[in-house]
């Protein structure tokens, strides 16, 4: 299990073996994976009716009838390992082991948009507002130009390494292999956020209502408020 999506009732896992969908919040599952040439799923996102998938190796697929068919939508890209996928407004962003690319037209074809990108091994993107954030395996950058440009924000971070990334109001988490940091208001300085975390190697983060959860290596489920 590798990323999750909702639209409506409708969630999406993505996984080794394709995307499945639930309709009766996770009781049972469905695998939806006509029209998908790979199964290793790394990244789902949702655009309006739109459903996005990353896939390792061959690019990105969409659907347009929640996961019934899929069709590729990869024109462009010159990686095809798709690690992550983010929407703001009518861009969709794809993170690649390239960089970062965005499409404007549902994913019809894709420009680089990795300038000034120091560590292209793009592992998770966010977006914040109207600035969009990049977590490689070489730091955290930020773009407030729809990837346009990118600065490196790494200050207070001990390590960076980035894995994942969650927003949660004007406030932006960070998941590296030194634990959970915290972005917050929109500042720039990274704090520590790790109190009672036995393992701080943070694979996923995720938000859900009043709740962060991180995921670790080796240690399960972590869970701290908001």
């Amino acid at each position: 299990m590798r990323c999750f999506a909702a639209s409506g009732t409708n969630l999406f896992a993505g996984t080794g073996g394709g995307v499945f969908l639930s309709t009766n919040n996770g009781a049972s599952w469905t695998a939806i994976n006509t029209g998908l040439t790979g199964n290793g799923v790394y990244a789902l996102a949702v655009s309006n009716t739109n459903l996005f998938a990353g896939i390792s190796g061959h690019g990105v697929f969409l659907s347009t009838n929640y996961g019934t068919s899929w069709t590729e939508a990869s024109t462009g890209l010159t990686k095809t390992h798709v690690s992550s996928l983010a929407v703001s407004g009518t861009n969709l962003f794809a993170g690649t082991y390239a960089g970062v690319f965005l499409s404007t037209n549902n994913g019809t074809s894709w420009t680089v948009a990795s300038t000034g990108l120091t560590n292209t091994y793009v592992r998770s993107l966010a977006v914040l507002g109207t600035n969009l954030f990049a977590g490689t395996s070489g730091g955290i950058f930020l773009s407030s130009n729809n990837g346009t440009g990118w600065t490196a924000v790494n200050t207070g971070l001990t390590n960076t390494f980035v894995k994942a990334l969650a927003v949660s109001g004007t406030n932006l988490f960070a998941g590296t292999a030194d634990g959970v940091f915290l972005f917050a208001n929109k500042g720039t300085t990274w704090t520590a956020a790790n109190t009672g975390l036995a393992n701080t190697y943070i694979w996923s983060l995720a938000v859900s209502s009043t709740d962060l959860f991180a995921g670790t290596v080796g240690s399960g489920v972590w869970r701290r408020p908001l």
